[in-house]
């Protein structure tokens, strides 16, 4: 007898007779005849087909067990079964089955008997099957996650050698311009070495020149006079016709000094103490240069030079005759004036070489020394008068200012409160300056002729006595 089951699998009673046991085979179609129909509702289980155990699960399942499984799943649902036999001659007791012939009660008894096994092995199967899905789920995200860190290595690995292959080129372009400069700078070197080579080459002219001149002979271009005196007039008086360099002496001096001294058709010798013609000697000087003198001087009167307070004091200390101090000036539009001082003398060092004089005796270029009223305060004429006044540099403020007059004009001078004339101020071509360009008014200025913002181009002070000032 046959018993044919809704999934494919058969029970088969082996055997003839009643003796045989039921066993499972594959489903075979017989007669209507020969079937026992058992519907059964089965409990299914879902096998995922496309997840796969980790290679570490050791859970397999023969097929033997599966279809002894699914068979037993059937027959303990036989409850619902329709059994049909064809006599009760054909039943066949058996141990298993108890006292029944194999009908609805005793093949019930007969599962219930095994259903506790078989529930337990189902649950044993189910959690072997969901650990398989576990770790099926898990060895999926294992290969996603390796996937995706594969990519993420690769593209990174992508991008560090993109960005070191730019940092590398951006090295190469840094490199070839570092070169590029460099090698401009050797052609500049290489230029600059060939022009100095080329000048080597003269100097070394010039010097084998000058070892041939210097063997010859040296020779004194500077002509001086042999006559001398203790003054330019004294020179004069003893025959002397030439303008140029001398010696003199005065009483007072210690020591013989050269001298400028002009001599003119009329046989006045004037001493020149100062002379400004091109600005081409600072007199921004410091207290022993104005004591002891600066700048040249020269036989045919070109050069500039102040020549020093203590020498001009030594011509005017001992005299019979009162000197007589004349001032030359001459703007920048060739016009000349002068102007005469009576009894003029400097005082020795230990008196700050202090000025002093009798009176102004006249002359065309008005009396600055006398000073004068700019307009700014009652007593300006007061402060601005040099008459008395001892000597100031930068170094030495001896003025009457609360500040340094000398230092803020830059040169040395016998400053008050300052000045109504500066002759030793600094020298600005063109004549015409500003207090906003200079701060203050710092030029070669004789207020009485040209305003205090103009410097004039040429300027003399020279020394005559008293009774050969007149010209006859």
């Amino acid at each position: 007898m046959t018993a044919s089951l809704s999934h494919g699998f058969v029970l088969t009673q082996r055997g003839g007779g009643m003796g045989g046991l039921f066993t499972h085979e594959p489903f075979i179609k017989h007669s209507t005849q020969d079937l026992v129909q058992i519907n059964i509702p089965l409990r299914t289980v879902a096998l995922h087909s496309q997840q796969s155990p980790s290679p570490g699960s050791h859970i397999s399942m023969g097929p033997s067990i599966l279809h002894a499984t699914v068979g037993l799943l059937f027959l303990l649902h036989s409850a619902s079964a329709q059994v049909r036999g064809d006599s009760l001659a054909t039943c066949n007791m058996n141990d298993g089955f108890g006292k029944y012939c194999p009908t609805t009660c005793g093949v019930a008894d007969y599962l219930f008997r095994y259903l506790p096994a078989i529930s337990r092995d189902l649950e044993s199967m189910e959690k072997d099957l969901e650990l398989i899905a576990n770790l099926t789920t898990d060895a999926e995200e294992k290969v996603v996650y390796m996937k995706d860190s594969t990519t993420a290595a690769q593209k990174s690995q992508s991008e560090g050698y993109i960005k070191k292959s730019v940092n590398m080129l951006d090295d190469v372009l840094r490199f070839e311009k570092t070169i590029f400069a460099q090698e401009q700078q050797i052609l500049e070197l290489q230029n600059v070495l060939s022009s100095n080579q080329r000048k080597m080459v003269e100097l070394d002219k010039l010097s084998s020149q000058l070892k041939q001149k210097c063997q010859e002979p040296c020779k004194d271009s500077v002509d001086i006079q042999t006559t001398t005196g203790t003054d330019c007039q004294d020179i004069a008086n003893k025959g002397a016709t030439t303008s140029g360099l001398y010696y003199v002496r005065p009483a007072a001096a210690t020591e013989q000094f050269l001298v400028y001294c002009e001599i003119d058709e009329y046989r006045r010798g004037f001493t020149v103490i100062q002379r400004r013609r091109d600005g081409s000697v600072d007199f921004n000087k410091n207290w022993n240069q104005y004591k002891n003198g600066f700048g040249y001087l020269s036989p045919d009167d070109t050069t500039e030079f102040w020549l020093g307070n203590e020498k001009t004091h030594w011509l005017t200390a001992v005299s019979t005759v009162p000197t007589v101090l004349r001032i030359e000036l001459v703007d920048w539009e060739g016009n000349k004036r002068y102007a005469d001082y009576h009894t003029f003398a400097v005082g020795p060092e230990i008196d700050l070489f202090r000025l002093t004089y009798g009176y102004y005796m006249g002359g065309d270029a008005g009396d600055a020394f006398g000073g004068f009223d700019f307009g700014d305060d009652p007593s300006d004429k007061f402060y601005t008068m040099h008459n008395g006044q001892q000597f100031s540099t930068s170094d030495k403020d001896n003025d009457k200012y609360d500040g340094n007059c000398a230092e803020q004009d830059g040169s040395g001078w016998w400053m008050n409160r300052c000045h109504a004339a500066h002759l030793n101020g600094k020298y600005h071509q063109g004549g015409t300056y500003t207090a906003k360009d200079a701060g203050f008014d710092n030029g070669i200025i004789w207020v009485t002729w040209h305003n205090r913002f103009y410097s004039l181009k040429e300027t003399t002070m020279k020394l005559i006595p008293m009774t050969r000032i007149a010209a006859g």
